[in-house]
């Protein structure tokens, strides 16, 4: 969803569809970002799960920072509408490896409900 909504922002010069692109983009980063803590709690054991959480966090904020960079000079080089579809094909790429490579983690047998 958050791809879908780079792309359209991208592909489009009418303000309407940007409005819609920023929809979809909102959209897609309130599906991902609760699913990405989760996800990384989840498979963190309970005595390191802060520290996992700590790493995650430090690399996603690096992110931000490279990410702004290099779309900045995406955008210097090639324009803007090139810096806006390359964010949104990494995210894209990103979200298929997450979907291939990423799987569900078993409960830990304190947690599961007694039948």
């Amino acid at each position: 969803v958050q791809a879908a909504g780079l792309f359209l922002t991208a592909a489009t010069r009418q303000f309407e569809w940007w409005i819609v692109g920023s929809l979809l983009l909102g959209l897609g980063t309130a599906m991902v970002y609760p699913s990405l803590i989760a996800a990384v709690s989840d498979a963190s054991h309970p005595t390191w799960r802060a520290r996992s959480l700590s790493v995650y966090r430090f690399w996603r904020d690096l992110g931000y920072a490279i990410g702004a960079l290099s779309a900045g000079l995406i955008a210097d080089s090639f324009g803007l509408s090139w810096a806006i579809t390359s964010i949104a094909a990494l995210t894209f790429l990103s979200g298929v490896v997450v979907a291939v490579v990423m799987s569900e983690t078993e409960a830990h047998p304190s947690a599961r409900r007694a039948t």
